[in-house]
């Protein structure tokens, strides 16, 4: 959601895939290890070569203007955290090891765990009507819940309209503004965003093509509160977070605009100045992008996620169909699952997968990415106004763990 305000999206990636890894060269990031791994995960951690070009990369984000920057890698030879830049420009204050920091769109890999869980549990059936699960719901304005199947919420391929527009010049007056502190919006609930998306026509037929669209993942946050009998939250840490010991991602509360310590301050450009944006409401966001977490979570996550440790071979195996998020197929879309085919190697020739999401909200930038080997990497960016080197670093940091 836009540059001033919550943005829950999938983040600033479509051109990752055609950046070459080569070349990321510097210095200036320090580099900290630790030899239990501390994630659980299989696999390997790069070697030092690879750590120093996740060094090289982070640290040419930061000198090309962005205030700070982390990357977790984990894997069975331990835990490297490679920082670069602040996380406190007033103070000069390092990003702290262990930074908590807001996920954004990163929240929809949690949620369509849940909802794939549900469906290997007999609840739900994906290619089912929403309007089977929450009725009356979808509906009004050509938007039909009979027409539109809980696989197309989860794939972004509804036709659904956006409760916030992702290019806030393009804002009707109905949606929600994107460029403000969100604090406006405290008190909006699921329904009243999902709502504010009835009240305009579909970008398309259900199917016909994919569209990143915030009330899909909205409207799954409701299928899975009424189905469980639980809060979205609870749902979440109940099947997800305790299960894996996730202790330092959570949901934060309506009202509550702070982050768990340690953290670093998130910014965004005021008239060409750096601001602080760490103090922003994004409960409302909800399912689509409202969790905070850490990289060491993130990569335990997303490793047991894509190893198969939290789904069923049948639910991980539809989570993982992709339909392309942009025209050339190297970024593809499953079901809450980001699938980048990166150039690795010297000369980029050595293609290569890895599984995540991305997400972008006020203040922060966040990328996390696993191999079903168990290897995993997580790039957190304190602004969500990045340049075309946060790019750079996340495809030498997939090529890390690839």
């Amino acid at each position: 959601m836009g540059a001033d305000g919550i943005r829950v999206r999938c983040g600033l990636l479509v051109a990752v895939v055609a950046v070459a890894v080569a070349g990321c060269r510097g210095g200036g990031a320090a580099e900290s290890g630790s030899a239990d791994g501390g994630a659980g995960t299989v696999g390997q951690v790069a070697d030092g070569g690879t750590v120093g070009r996740v060094s090289d990369a982070v640290a040419a984000a930061v000198r090309s203007g962005m205030p700070g920057a982390q990357v977790v890698l984990d894997g069975a030879e331990g835990r490297r955290v490679v920082s670069a830049g602040v996380g406190d420009l007033a103070g000069g204050v390092p990003y702290a090891e262990g930074a908590h920091f807001r996920i954004g769109s990163v929240t929809k890999s949690f949620v369509a765990t849940v909802v794939l869980q549900l469906v290997a549990e007999g609840a739900v059936e994906l290619d089912a009507p929403i309007a089977r699960y929450l009725p009356g719901v979808v509906r009004g304005n050509g938007n039909d819940g009979e027409r539109i199947s809980v696989r197309q919420l989860l794939q972004h391929t509804s036709g659904l309209a956006d409760f916030a527009p992702e290019d806030p010049s393009r804002k009707l007056p109905q949606q929600l503004d994107q460029t403000g502190d969100g604090k406006a919006y405290r008190d909006l609930g699921a329904a009243e965003v999902v709502g504010i998306a009835m009240s305009m026509p579909p970008q398309f037929e259900p199917g016909a093509r994919f569209e990143y669209t915030n009330t899909n993942y909205v409207l799954l946050g409701m299928l899975i509160e009424r189905l469980t009998g639980r809060t979205l939250a609870d749902a979440i840490a109940g099947r997800i977070l305790e299960p894996l010991a996730l202790h330092d991602t959570y949901f934060p509360v309506a009202g509550d605009t702070s982050i768990r310590d340690p953290h670093p301050l998130g910014y965004r450009k005021v008239d060409g100045n750096w601001v602080d944006a760490t103090d922003t409401e994004v409960a409302w966001a909800g399912a689509a992008g409202a969790m905070i977490s850490t990289g060491a979570d993130l990569n335990r996550f997303f490793a047991a996620l894509v190893s198969g440790k939290l789904l069923a071979p049948a639910q991980l195996g539809q989570m993982e169909q992709t339909v392309p998020m942009e025209p050339s197929g190297e970024m593809n879309y499953g079901l809450g699952l980001i699938r980048l085919h990166l150039p690795c190697g010297p000369d980029g020739k050595d293609a290569k997968d890895v599984w995540g999401h991305a997400g972008t909200i006020p203040g922060f930038t966040t990328l996390a990415v696993a191999t079903p080997r168990g290897t995993a990497a997580t790039l957190s960016i304190n602004t969500s106004e990045t340049t075309d080197q946060f790019s750079a670093a996340a495809a030498v940091v997939g090529c890390a763990i690839a």
